[in-house]
């Protein structure tokens, strides 16, 4: 949009043309809600933020004076909306969070209801490269599971001002404004933002694991896995796993790291007492993953189950996140139930 196109839109939208306000909005709302998500943890909340946060700008835009530029303001609506979700709700945890992995397959896990659980994201639309010249991280890179789980560890106002420091390319002097603060106290969240998350994020991202990993070998890998769970076949998992796998399953509480550990869960749960498994590749978070459906006696069905974010390390699998739910399907664009053959 053009900024005299931009200008004329603004014009209706503060005269009530809400019409005219939604075209404003539309070009920058996958990224705010890309944003919301790398805030909160969860798309059922950063879609309950931007709905809310464009609420906001909409009764607000009458006090928008033009001295940034529209995305700026909108973020600045929508970091704000945020931060108020996370001071309410607090932050949003793996399983890895909890405890220590259990070394042993724990039969009968219960789900943890009290827990508010990290989900996952559809990243389809999500675009190739950093949003900003002065962005350190990629779009992709910054949707991680491993880089959204170590914002779950900051406060909500470190959170924020690295998001928007070192995913958007704001400057500090920028978010200050935003966030009502001065320069030396965003420069001083960024510091300690930056330190939690290096020792939680792996040196490698997954984009630039990817990038190196031959398309072909990649869906090898993800096919592979998903025969090897629809065959029960303990063999053909192993060869696909690192030797210091590890496997959570949120809302269960229990996790387990190291091949021994995991193939004792595998052999025990899934490969054998779940009964028939179905699966679709997808993506998520910006790395591959499947959806994997079970088969359901009431309805003559292979239904929905979980989503299965992989990380890959050295092409196999270092990591299997499944997040256990039916809700998280539809998100990602995949059916409830798997599709049958006609």
């Amino acid at each position: 949009m053009s900024e005299d196109d931009e200008d004329t839109g603004l014009a209706r939208a503060r005269a009530g043309d809400d019409a005219a306000f939604a075209r404003l909005v539309e070009p920058l709302r996958r990224e705010l809600h890309a944003h919301c998500y790398r805030m909160l943890g969860s798309t059922h909340d950063a879609e309950d933020a931007l709905q809310d946060a464009l609420v906001r700008a909409w009764r607000g835009l009458a006090r928008f004076e033009g001295r940034s530029s529209l995305r700026a303001w909108l973020y600045t609506v929508a970091t704000n909306t945020c931060l108020d979700l996370v001071a309410r709700r607090g932050k949003r945890a793996l399983p890895v969070d909890l405890g220590p992995s259990s070394v042993r397959v724990v039969v009968g896990d219960a789900p943890h209801a009290d827990v508010a659980w990290l989900g996952p994201y559809p990243d389809t639309g999500l675009a190739a490269g950093a949003a900003s010249p002065d962005a350190r991280y990629e779009q992709r890179e910054a949707v991680e599971l491993a880089f959204v789980a170590a914002l779950q560890h900051l406060p909500g106002n470190q959170r924020a001002a690295l998001l928007l420091f070192e995913v958007l390319g704001f400057s500090a002097a920028e978010i200050a404004e935003m966030m009502k603060t001065s320069t030396a106290s965003v420069n001083s969240a960024l510091q300690r933002a930056r330190r939690i998350v290096a020792e939680r994020v792996p040196p490698r991202s997954q984009q630039q694991t990817l990038r190196e990993l031959d398309d072909e070998r990649l869906r090898a890998v993800v096919a592979g896995y998903s025969a090897a769970l629809e065959r029960g076949d303990a063999d053909a998992l192993v060869a696909l796993l690192t030797e210091d796998i590890t496997w959570s399953m949120p809302p269960l509480p229990h996790w387990y790291r190291g091949l021994d550990a995991v193939i004792d869960f595998a052999v025990a749960i899934p490969l054998t007492s779940c009964g028939s498994w179905r699966h679709l590749p997808t993506s998520a978070n910006g790395q591959p993953a499947v959806g994997s459906y079970l088969w359901n006696d009431d309805a003559r069905a292979h239904l929905s189950w979980s989503i299965d974010v992989l990380t890959i390390r050295d092409e196999r699998i270092s990591e299997i996140t499944s997040f256990i739910g039916a809700e998280h399907f539809a998100p990602l664009g995949l059916p409830a139930a798997f599709p049958v053959s006609t």
